[in-house]
């Protein structure tokens, strides 16, 4: 069985300065025909009052609007259309006037505990950035569009987090997009996910941003452990590299200078001095040979 979803309408309404001037002037009409009935008779009282009320009664249709406000007109029940006019403005007075901003409004996400793509915990936060786009479906579709947004939006991040790993890893590609990594695109994820969930309610995202991710108490010693050794076998690595192309402009030099014949074996013992110089992280003491690698 499929319900059909009510959308916005527009809804013109008058001008309301005219219209109290209309029901002012009606008023005072009124008034003075009521004074005047006193003496002419009872006929032109009864049409004075009658006035009166017909001038309160119109007075009764008028509402202010702000800037980026709406009102949504109900008559018994029954959605009439919303106007998104703004200033003093006259709708038929039965209306029922539920006034709805349409500002950009700002819901910081409280730092959830979830799980990444691996299972670690992990607590993450964003701030989003939304406004309502259709006024009939944020007030008719949805209970409470703001508990709506607020609801959805934490359902939101908790999916987000459990797509990505919290930071690079063996385990992954290469390129793979991870939460610490690639905050832009996660964020661009998350509005994109938003605005899927609040099309119901008639509201649109205009940005979603992470403002916390941490991993949780529990296991951040532990991972910050990991990323000290990683960031250690990292440069180890990168000094090896370092001294391995030394070693070989060195040998490469002495042989273009002609200045030692060195065989496999003393190049090979060359070769372990100067990785074991370079590649200390402790200063090393020379040692004077006075013999020969050959006894």
């Amino acid at each position: 069985m499929t319900t059909h979803q009510r959308h916005e309408t527009p809804r013109a309404s008058a001008n309301g300065y005219l219209a109290f001037g209309g029901g002012l002037l009606a008023v005072l009409a009124g008034a003075w025909l009521v004074k005047v009935g006193v003496e002419a008779g009872p006929g032109t009282a009864i049409a004075g009052v009658a006035l009166v009320l017909l001038g309160v009664f119109c007075c009764g249709g008028l509402y202010m609007l702000q800037p980026n406000e709406t009102a949504v007109l109900t008559l018994f029940g029954r959605y009439v259309g919303t106007d998104r006019s703004e200033g003093l403005r006259w709708a038929f007075p039965l209306y029922r006037k539920h006034r709805l901003t349409v500002r950009a409004r700002n819901l910081n996400i409280p730092i959830l505990k979830v799980n990444d793509k691996r299972g670690n915990p992990v607590e993450i936060a964003a701030a989003v950035v939304w406004r309502v786009r259709d006024t009939a479906q944020a007030l008719f579709e949805v209970d409470n569009f703001e508990r709506y947004v607020t609801v959805q939006a934490e359902a939101a991040l908790r999916h987000l987090a459990a797509q990505y790993a919290y930071d690079e890893g063996e385990d992954l590609r290469p390129d793979e997009l991870t939460l610490r990594g690639g905050a832009a695109e996660v964020g661009l994820a998350l509005r994109t996910e938003l605005t899927a969930r609040f099309e119901a309610a008639g509201v649109e995202t205009v940005d979603a941003k992470l403002t916390h991710l941490a991993y949780a108490p529990e296991i951040a010693q532990v991972m910050l452990r990991r990323q000290q050794a990683q960031a250690i076998v990292s440069a180890r690595a990168q000094i090896v590299r370092g001294a391995v192309g030394m070693v070989e402009d060195a040998l490469k030099g002495l042989a273009e200078r002609e200045i030692v014949e060195l065989d496999a074996e003393r190049k090979a013992s060359m070769v372990s001095n100067l990785l074991v110089v370079l590649c200390s992280d402790r200063e090393t003491q020379p040692i004077v040979n006075a013999g020969t690698l050959y006894n």
